[in-house]
């Protein structure tokens, strides 16, 4: 869906509506525009670490935190991404590559997994390791309120962020910023 088709898309409350319509002026629209240099106010990370045990985000810069964010993880969060449909949320180092804002999540941004030995180990155990597992915020179309959201872990896989903390995410980082995912 694109910006302005869920911009303008018929939500079921007349409120998120105007929320969207916030959003878009605020934020979105100027990133739009101008990428996602354009928060020159905020300080670019240079490192991402994911706590799963501890269910946080921190974004680094110079190894001081300058952002912390409460997340919520694959339906499995314990242990590593081992292979495809596991719901767990992979651990290692890797790096965010691709960033999508046409996403079925508010934004996204992915994360460069599997890497060279999780497709060794998924290999050697004859099984696909999966992908497609992203920084993302609440989902464009929810089925659940949004207190479900921020107290389950409800993704397949992914690390998921509140709306407002993506953005952030979003306008912090760059290309190619490593993101390292812990126990």
């Amino acid at each position: 869906m694109s910006i302005a088709k869920w911009i303008l898309a018929p939500p079921a409350l007349a409120s998120l509506r105007a929320a969207r319509w916030g959003l878009a002026v605020a934020v979105i629209l100027p990133m739009l525009v101008t990428g996602p240099a354009c928060g020159a106010d905020l300080p670019v990370a240079d490192k991402v670490v994911v706590r799963k045990g501890e269910r946080q985000l921190e974004l680094l810069r110079d190894g001081q935190v300058i952002k912390t964010a409460p997340i919520a993880l694959g339906l499995e969060p314990l242990g590593h991404k081992r292979q495809e449909g596991d719901f767990r949320t992979p651990e290692g180092e890797y790096r965010l590559t691709r960033r999508n804002r046409d996403s079925d999540f508010f934004l996204s941004i992915q994360v460069s997994y599997p890497n060279r030995s999780d497709r060794q180990q998924a290999r050697s155990r004859g099984v696909d390791a999966g992908g497609q597992i992203m920084i993302h915020g609440l989902p464009n179309d929810p089925k659940y309120s949004e207190e479900y959201y921020r107290r389950t872990d409800w993704t397949n896989g992914c690390i998921a962020v509140s709306n407002t903390d993506m953005i952030d995410v979003w306008l912090m980082t760059t290309p190619n910023t490593p993101i390292e995912i812990l126990p």
